[in-house]
C-alpha cells in the first residue's frame, strides 16, 4: 500500500495550461482556469487511507452483500415493491434450443445508436449459417422528439437494412419477417411481445410514449413504412445475452451486463415466483430480470459516493449500479482526487478548473492508468494532463493509481458478491441445481471485457465466497455481443410459425 512514500511534496509543480488565475468550485468551473489548493495543506496519506478503509470488502462484507442480494430477490419475487429489486417477469418461457431454422431479425435500442441484425438459422447441425448487422446513429433532436418521429426513424433504418437482404438470407414464402426487439429502458412487460414504457432514461425525453406499448409503437411505424415485419419478442439486453449464450451452452443459467450500466437476469422456476398471479409457463420456468442496479443493502460507501449520489438525477436510487458500473467509477475517482488536491496539494499549489468538471474522468481512463507498468508512470501522467490538464510528479501518479485501484477493487468484488447472491438463491431453492454441476454465468459489457483488473477482482471475490471446490463448477464466460443474436434467437424461439425441426 502506498501511503507516505507516495505522497507528493507540498510544493510539487502544477503548471497552468494557460496563464492567469480564474475562480472555480468543486464540481464545475471554467475550462482552463486554476484554483488554489488549501493554504496549509495536510498530507494526502490520511485521505487515501480513509478511502481505502471505507472501500474495504473483506469476505464478511461480501458474504453480507450476497445474502442480502438473495433475500432481496425473494422479496421482489413475492410482490411488486417487496424489495429494492423489481424482479421483472420476462415472459420468456422458450429458450433457444438449437433446433430453430429460418431468417430472423433483431433490433437493439438502448442508447444513442440502434443496431439491426439478421441471422439465418440452420437447425441443430448447422446452427448459425450467416449474420449481418448495421448500426445507425440517432440524431440528437430525435431524442427530444415525438414517439412517432423516433419510431418512424427506426423503422426507416430497419427498412433500408431489410432491402439489402439477399445472398445467404432466405425468407420462406408466405411468412412475415419476425424481429426480436431489445429495448433497454424501463418497461412493464405484459407478454413476450408487449410492454408498457415506464419512463425514458439515458438522455431521452421523447414525448407521447410513456404509458404506451413500445412494441405497438414500432409495429405501427413499420406498417406506415410498408415494412412487412412484426415483433415476436420484446426483451432487455441482459435477457437477450442469456438467450444468446444459452443457444451455444445449455449450462448457462445467469447473465450479467457490466458496462456503462449494469444488470443481471437468471433462469427461475415459475413455482418459486409467488407474485405470478395465475400466469402459467409452458416450460415451468422463465427468465427473471432482476434490475439489480437498485440493490443497496450493506454496501461499503464513501463520502465521495454520497456526494455523487446527492448530485445525480436520481439521488438515493441505483446505489449498487453507482458503485460497480462503468458510468460512475471514474467520477468517484475524480471526486477523491479533487479532495486530495484541495486539502493535500496532490498536484501542487493550484488545481486546474478542468479537474472540477463532473464525469470528466471515464472508466477507460482508469483502465489505461492502471495498466501503466513503466517506472515513471508516463501513461498516468499523459492521461492526467490530456484529460484533466493536470501536471503531476511521480509521487502524485502513484497516489492516483492507488485511488483507481481502490475504486475498481471495490466495484469488482461487489459485482462478484452479487453473482454469488444469485447463485446462492437458486441453489437454496433446488439443491444441486447450481453447485452440484457445471453452471455458466454469461458476461457482457465493455467494463468486464476491457478492464482486466476489475475483472480479476470480480473473479477473485466469487472464488473466495464459494471456496475453491465449489467455484470450479461455476464458469464465468464472456459472451461478446450476445444480446444482438440473442434477441433474434428469442424471436425464433417464440415465432408465430411452426419450425421445421
Amino acid at each position: 500500500m502506498l501511503v507516505a512514500s507516495a505522497s507528493p511534496a507540498v510544493g510539487s509543480p502544477c503548471l497552468p495550461r494557460s496563464p492567469g488565475g480564474g475562480r472555480g468550485r468543486r464540481g464545475g468551473g471554467a475550462r482552463f482556469g486554476m484554483i488554489a489548493a488549501r493554504s496549509a495543506p495536510v498530507s494526502v496519506a490520511p485521505i487515501l487511507k480513509k478511502l481505502q478503509k471505507d472501500c474495504d470488502t473483506p469476505v464478511p462484507v461480501l458474504r453480507h452483500v450476497a445474502d442480502a442480494m438473495a433475500a432481496d430477490m425473494r422479496g421482489g419475487l413475492a410482490a411488486d415493491g417487496g424489495s429494492d429489486l423489481k424482479m421483472i417477469l420476462s415472459y420468456v418461457d422458450s429458450l433457444p434450443s438449437g433446433n430453430e431454422k429460418g431468417l430472423f431479425y433483431a433490433l437493439d435500442l438502448g442508447g444513442t445508436n440502434f443496431r439491426v441484425l439478421r441471422v439465418q438459422l440452420g437447425g441443430k447441425e448447422d446452427r448459425v449459417l450467416a449474420t449481418e448487422f448495421d448500426q445507425v446513429t440517432i440524431p440528437q433532436e430525435l431524442m427530444f422528439s415525438t414517439s412517432e418521429e423516433l419510431f418512424d426513424f427506426i423503422a426507416s433504418g430497419l427498412a433500408k437494412f431489410a432491402d439489402k437482404e439477399g445472398g445467404k438470407f432466405h425468407l420462406p414464402t408466405g411468412r412475415k419477417r419476425e424481429i426480436g426487439f431489445t429495448f433497454s429502458f424501463p418497461v412493464k412487460q405484459i407478454s413476450i411481445d408487449s410492454g408498457i414504457l415506464i419512463k425514458w432514461t439515458k438522455g431521452f425525453a421523447v414525448s407521447g410514449t410513456a404509458g404506451k406499448d413500445v412494441v405497438a409503437c414500432l409495429n405501427e411505424a413499420m406498417e406506415r413504412r410498408g415494412l412487412d415485419m412484426r415483433v415476436s419478442a420484446l426483451v432487455n439486453d441482459t435477457v437477450a445475452t442469456l438467450a444468446g449464450a444459452r443457444y451455444w451452452d445449455n449450462d448457462v443459467m445467469v447473465a450479467v451486463i457490466l458496462g456503462t450500466g449494469t444488470n443481471a437476469c437468471y433462469v427461475e422456476r415459475t413455482d418459486a415466483i409467488p407474485k405470478l398471479n395465475g400466469y402459467v409457463s409452458t416450460s415451468g420456468r422463465t427468465i427473471i430480470n432482476t434490475e439489480w442496479g437498485a440493490f443497496s443493502n450493506g454496501l461499503p460507501l464513501t463520502e465521495f459516493d454520497r456526494e455523487m449520489d446527492a448530485a445525480s438525477i436520481n439521488p438515493g436510487e441505483q446505489i449498487y449500479e453507482k458503485t460497480i458500473s462503468g458510468m460512475y467509477l471514474g467520477e468517484i475517482v475524480r471526486r477523491a482526487l479533487v479532495r486530495m488536491a484541495e486539502e493535500g496539494a496532490l498536484f501542487g499549489k493550484s488545481i486546474p478548473d478542468k479537474l472540477l468538471t463532473p464525469f470528466l474522468l471515464r472508466t477507460p481512463d482508469l483502465c489505461s492508468m492502471q495498466k501503466d507498468e513503466s517506472d515513471d508512470l508516463q501513461k498516468v501522467g499523459s492521461v492526467l494532463y490530456d484529460v484533466a490538464g493536470v501536471e503531476s510528479n511521480l509521487g502524485a501518479r502513484k497516489v492516483v493509481v492507488e485511488v483507481c485501484d481502490t475504486i475498481a477493487k471495490r466495484g469488482g468484488r461487489l459485482a462478484g458478491a452479487g453473482i454469488v447472491g444469485i447463485l446462492q438463491k437458486m441453489e437454496e431453492d433446488s439443491e444441486g441445481l447450481i453447485f452440484g454441476k457445471r453452471t455458466v454465468v454469461a458476461m457482457d459489457g465493455g467494463l468486464y471485457e476491457n478492464y482486466s483488473q476489475y475483472r480479476g477482482y470480480m473473479h477473485g471475490a466469487v472464488t473466495e465466497l464459494l471456496g475453491t471446490e465449489l467455484s470450479r463448477n461455476v464458469v464465468i464466460e464472456h459472451s461478446k455481443d450476445g444480446s444482438g443474436i440473442g434477441a433474434a434467437l428469442l424471436a425464433a424461439a417464440n415465432s408465430n410459425y411452426e419450425h421445421d425441426f
